[in-house]
């Protein structure tokens, strides 16, 4: 039996101010609760919304949050326009303050910077995940099939040609040939370790493998279906990204 919550709003907008809604109230609580809040936060067009609401949201104490790097490509700079780093500097940190992040360098020594990173995350429980899906379900850059065993906390991986395509679709990239065939990425078992984890997933374009994580098979060949096994996570929607789902579901609100 699945776990995961639905949630279906009829807009990206309203997607983005109740996924925050959710996630300011996590955070405000975690840090009330044992002083820190530490978080893992994703990147992309689907994530633009929610961002922007929840760095405007009021009442949390953004000096007591501790931010952890969901994936990055490897090879590029934090100078062009796709890199992980840059975005989340420009859309999150600098709108709140944030000065306690872990950043995933993959333009240097990837592997040292796995290892670094990986160290920092496992000092403590990670209390809040914000992930996507990808349009091929990748989650983080863990394209199919992925490796729901492994139990490193960062992987080395390579990106297929679905996953390098839609980066170029969401206009981060000119060509196929100008997107990294390798990133880093959280891995699985890792995304499934945090105490709650929220799902961001907008645009038709999301459908079939919205359709494909929440009512086919669980299985690596459809990486996001494994959310599913987490026992408090919720996946935000829009009318477009749920528009093929067949089984009961909430009506967007």
């Amino acid at each position: 039996m699945s776990h995961l919550q639905i949630k279906i709003l009829a807009g990206k907008d309203s997607l983005g101010r109740a996924a925050a809604d959710q996630a300011a109230t996590s955070i405000r609580r975690a840090i009330r609760q044992q002083g820190v809040a530490r978080i893992v936060a994703a990147t992309g067009a689907s994530q633009f919304e929610f961002l922007e609401a929840l760095t405007a949201a009021s009442g949390i104490d953004w000096s007591c949050v501790e931010v952890f790097h969901l994936d990055e490509y490897i090879g590029l700079p934090i100078t062009h326009p796709a890199s992980f780093r840059k975005y989340l500097f420009e859309r999150l940190i600098s709108k709140t303050g944030i000065t306690r992040y872990h950043f995933l360098d993959g333009d240097g020594d990837p592997r040292r910077s796995v290892a670094e990173v990986g160290r920092e995350l496992q000092r403590e429980p990670v209390d809040l995940a914000f992930v996507g899906i990808g349009e091929n379900a990748h989650l983080a850059f863990n394209d199919p099939p992925a490796d729901f065993e492994i139990d490193d906390s960062y992987l080395v991986v390579p990106l297929d040609h679905t996953c390098r395509q839609q980066q170029v679709n969401e206009g981060w990239f000119g060509s196929v040939a100008d997107v990294p065939t390798q990133a880093i990425s959280m891995s699985v078992r890792q995304i499934l370790r945090s105490r709650e984890i929220i799902v961001v997933v907008p645009d038709e374009r999301k459908a079939q493998a919205v359709k494909q994580s929440l009512e086919g098979e669980i299985t690596p060949m459809v990486p996001a279906s494994i959310l599913r096994r987490h026992p408090n996570a919720t996946i935000y929607l829009d009318k477009d990204s749920a528009a093929l789902l067949t089984s009961a579901v909430p009506a967007a609100t």
